[in-house]
């Protein structure tokens, strides 16, 4: 489990999504939320990130099959 963390920049490369459908995501609680780094700034713990992007890869292979 890596406790890295993930600028918005990162997580959208990893993603393949834009920062608004990150967010609304995240509002409607289907993405992880983001931790405090600073009084502006946020990240996303890598490991709750690839585990999302993880079950999405599942989730896509069991309704193909």
């Amino acid at each position: 489990m890596s406790n890295n963390l993930l600028r918005l920049s990162d997580v959208m490369r990893r993603t393949g999504y834009g920062r608004a459908w990150i967010y609304r995501l995240i509002s409607l609680g289907r993405f992880p939320k983001p931790v405090k780094i600073g009084s502006r700034s946020v990240a996303f713990i890598e490991s709750e990130v690839d585990e999302w992007i993880n079950q999405r890869i599942d989730a896509s292979r069991n309704n193909a099959a």
